[in-house]
């Protein structure tokens, strides 16, 4: 492999070993000037850290925790036996040209590695751990990539790091922002913050966690990002400055901070600095610990932020290790000093410079106790960044402890061969390993290079002195189900309100069960309407987007939250309806039964049997028979009394109208047998041929029943048709042509009978019962009349009640005009219920021809029939 592309070298005409410099000699160009620490070994590590920002003592305690991880492998008589590592820290000054140089830096050749004319050799550095920033990892990688360098960074956190086709020797030992988000939406989701704002970096870190978060706060459980702006690079005020008002005028409570600490710092004093209270943040990895914002000045406004943060770990040793530092002279380890004098605030230039503010300063003796300082430096309660340092060192070392392991003609390289340390190459280093940190922690790299992905969750609270501290109060881990991603001690947390509680980051509240969710045009999906559910359909689950529809014999309860067995609605005993028409049945029943008493009771008298006292009797009886009918039409549907009860109301009606019709025949026969010219009316119609043919007629009757039920026959049916939202448990008539057929017989002969009737209305005052029958039949079709439309146009039970209703009518009319003038004469006036009465007035002369031989046909005996008998 050849290294001097990144060297800056100058190659001379070739001479003989011993020749002078640059007689023909591979010599370096220059050096940059980069603040660093050194340290030889067999096998050289780099490593670029952030020292230099606002502290450099958890910047610079990371950069001891490699120092420290490589000093204990070297101890270590199991790891790299018989090897010493050594490594090369250069600090990055948190700019991309200074990492880059660094990087530049420590894969190129030195003068102590130029083997031969052609600048060729081992390169200074194996592997490298770093960089924290992904924008600087990404540049690094990119060239460190082409030559295979593996390069394990400690924070470098940006999702598109994990591309193995332009990184391919990235790896780090904290998780990727893919899950950072994962993990941030898991906390949302926890609380059911749908509503969120987000701010982040205008970084590689920050633009791509944005974009994931874009996408996870809505797949993972449909929230929503109220607002999302860019931090500007420059902190220009204004830009910040309008960014404040729109997190202090956004109804969203909570506020996501995807950022580095140098883009955050600037909103945060604005935000101090205009007092934006009653804001939930949530911290992003990189700023969820920071001691920067940890102060009493910031407690009212960033008290019971919730953050995700890197696994703390435990380094046994390691504040030993860093209390034993002491400051070196050596320029090259410049940045040992640099820490030295900012941590007690001395120099080492021995009286400065004038107008130089060292000069002011008192000198270093570089004696000076670092178990005195209380800083982040020597703290080790959150050992974080500085873990994954010590995880990357490792992983490296392992790494070069399974190529020593390697045995001579079994080896993974080109004929089986193995690597040697005198000739090794970093493309060689394969991270595809699995091992224990001392600590109990499982690292591994999957293959795209990334750890094992697991955070705390912190919480920011007060402190006894007004500031704030950081409290561990749960985990996410991706290692456990998906369901169980975050475990979270709730009553452990701190809220920042006056409610003490989580606060409510919605655009709209959820909707209730038997709602739901409409989505205001133009606006986010988290911004809806809640719309109660439609009749017959449920939502049982809050914030529904659709309602379902219930089964059909069920429907919505009044809340729509679930489905209830739909009203069974029929004409029942109970009701208030059903109660009338019953009575009324039984009341016209028994009026038919006491006329029947009455007519019995009176057989032999005048009034009775000159009206064809059989047919009477027939009539009262079939009369009966349509009032207790309607019992059939009552209470709920069987088979049995829906194939009863139109059979029932059928045959009985046509009883009725049929003996109706022979008593209108016989009154006109009657009357034409009185004439002279008439005197054979009667023969042809006598009792025989009434009897005949009220069965006739009803013989038909009985058929087109026995017809209808043997093809079509009527059954309990349970009808949704009518009202959705119950069910009318009715009889269906089986076939519609023969109910007609039915009803169309019985208008046939009661259209006959009114006929008749009609005709026969101006008989002499004798026979005026013909006006009876014309009135009742008259009542008789218009109650029938009325009911077809009636019928067809009432809904549910009250088509039954329709029907009952004519039933009742139709059956009072018939029995009041034609047998309650009889009634009022038999019990009212019995001085007219004589045979004289009924022969007529003797002052009507002219119809006394008449009458006289009408009267040969009445009884002169109560052994003797006339033929209207």
């Amino acid at each position: 492999m050849v290294w001097s592309s990144l060297a800056f070298l100058s190659l001379s005409t070739p001479l003989s070993p011993g020749s002078a410099p640059g007689s023909g000699s591979c010599e370096l160009r220059g050096h940059f000037k980069l603040n660093g620490m050194h340290q030889d070994g067999d096998v050289i590590l780099g490593g670029l850290f952030e020292v230099h920002f606002l502290t450099v003592f958890p910047d610079f305690q990371q950069a001891q925790t490699m120092a420290f991880a490589i000093d204990e492998i070297n101890r270590n008589p199991n790891l790299l036996p018989n090897i010493t590592l050594g490594y090369h820290l250069y600090d990055n000054c948190v700019k991309l040209a200074v990492a880059f140089r660094a990087a530049t830096a420590l894969i190129s050749v030195t003068d102590q590695t130029l083997h031969s004319l052609d600048c060729t050799g081992s390169p200074p550095v194996i592997g490298i751990v770093g960089d924290p920033g992904s924008t600087h990892s990404i540049a690094i990688s990119s060239v460190l990539g082409l030559f295979r360098v593996p390069m394990v960074s400690y924070f470098a956190t940006c999702s598109c790091l994990s591309n193995r086709h332009q990184y391919p020797s990235f790896f780090r030992t904290i998780p990727s922002d893919d899950f950072q988000v994962r993990a941030i939406v898991q906390i949302l989701k926890r609380f059911g913050w749908t509503w969120v704002g987000l701010v982040y970096s205008d970084d590689d870190y920050g633009i791509n966690a944005a974009h994931a978060f874009h996408q996870d706060v809505q797949r993972q459980f449909s929230g929503c990002v109220a607002f999302s702006e860019m931090l500007p690079r420059d902190n220009n005020r204004r830009d910040i400055g309008r960014i404040v008002r729109v997190i202090r005028d956004s109804t969203a409570k909570v506020v996501v901070a995807i950022s580095t600490e140098a883009y955050l710092l600037p909103l945060m004093d604005e935000v101090a600095l205009r007092k934006v209270t009653g804001k939930q943040w949530i911290a992003s990895e990189a700023w969820s610990t920071s001691p920067v914002f940890l102060t009493q000045r910031l407690l009212p406004f960033l008290g019971g932020t919730l953050g995700i943060a890197i696994r703390r770990g435990e380094i046994r040793g390691l504040r030993e290790f860093l209390l034993r530092l002491r400051p070196d002279r050596d320029p090259t380890n410049n940045m040992v000093q640099n820490f030295w004098e900012e941590m007690f605030e001395c120099t080492f230039s021995s009286g400065g410079v004038q107008g130089d503010e060292k000069g002011k300063m008192k000198e270093c003796t570089g004696e000076e106790d670092l178990g005195s300082t209380d800083t982040a430096y020597t703290d080790m309660s959150e050992l974080r960044a500085s873990y994954n340092v010590y995880k990357a060192v490792y992983a490296l070392a392992h790494a070069l402890h399974d190529l020593t392991q390697c045995e001579e003609g079994k080896g993974p390289f080109k004929g089986q061969s193995c690597a040697s340390l005198h000739t090794l190459q970093p493309w060689q280093v394969s991270l595809t390993l699995n091992f224990t940190t001392s600590f109990g922690d499982h690292v591994s790299f999957d293959n795209n290079g990334n750890a094992l992905a697991i955070y705390d969750v912190m919480n920011w609270q007060p402190n006894v002195d007004g500031s704030i501290r950081v409290r561990t109060v749960g985990v996410v881990d991706e290692a456990t189900q998906a369901d169980h991603l975050l475990t979270l001690d709730e009553d452990a947390l701190f809220w920042n309100f006056e409610t003490e509680k989580a606060p409510r980051s919605v655009c709209s509240e959820s909707c209730p069960p038997g709602t739901r969710k409409a989505v205001r045009k133009g606006q986010p999906i988290c911004c809806f309407d809640c719309l109660p559910c439609a009749d017959g359909e449920i939502s049982n689950a809050t914030d529904s987007i659709e309602c379902t529809a219930c089964p059909e014999e069920f429907w919505s309860s009044p809340e729509k939250d679930h489905c209830v067995p739909k009203e069974v609605e029929f004409l029942s005993y109970e009701e208030p309806l059903g109660i009338s028409l019953t009575t009324a049945s039984l009341f016209g029943s028994c009026f038919c039964a006491g006329v029947l008493a009455v007519f019995a009771r009176h057989r032999n008298t005048p009034v009775v049997r000159a009206n064809n006292s059989e047919l009477s009797f027939l009539l009262l009886l079939s009369l009966k028979l349509c009032f207790m009918c309607v019992l059939l039409f009552i209470g709920q549907p069987q088979l049995w009394t829906c194939q009863l009860r139109h059979v029932a109301f059928g045959i009985s009606f046509v009883l009725s109208v049929s003996s109706i019709l022979v008593k209108t025949m016989v009154v006109v026969a009657v009357f034409k047998s009185s004439r002279p010219e008439g005197n054979s009316a009667m023969k042809w119609f006598g009792v025989v041929q009434q009897r005949g043919t009220v069965l006739v007629l009803t013989a038909l009757q009985v058929g087109i029943c026995t017809a209808w039920l043997a093809t079509a026959s009527p059954a309990p049916y349970k009808n949704t048709r009518y009202i959705n939202s119950k069910i009318v448990f009715e009889c269906a008539v089986g076939s519609v042509l023969w109910f007609a057929t039915l009803l169309g017989y019985i208008g046939l002969l009661a259209a006959v009978s009114f006929l008749l009737a009609f005709l026969a209305r101006n008989l002499p005052d004798n026979f005026n019962e013909a006006k009876f029958i014309t009135f009742s039949m008259l009542i008789f079709c218009a109650v029938w009349i009325t009911f077809v439309p009636a019928y067809i146009s009432s809904p549910g039970k009250y088509s039954v009640a329709v029907e009952v209703f004519a039933i009742l009518a139709s059956s009072f009319g018939l029995l009041v005009a034609i047998f309650a003038p009889k009634c009022y004469i038999i019990l009212l006036h019995p001085e007219r219920n004589t045979k004289k009465a009924i022969m007529g007035r003797a002052t009507q002369k002219k119809y006394a021809t008449e009458n006289a031989n009408v009267s040969s046909t009445l009884p002169s005996s109560g052994h003797r029939r006339t033929h209207m008998h």
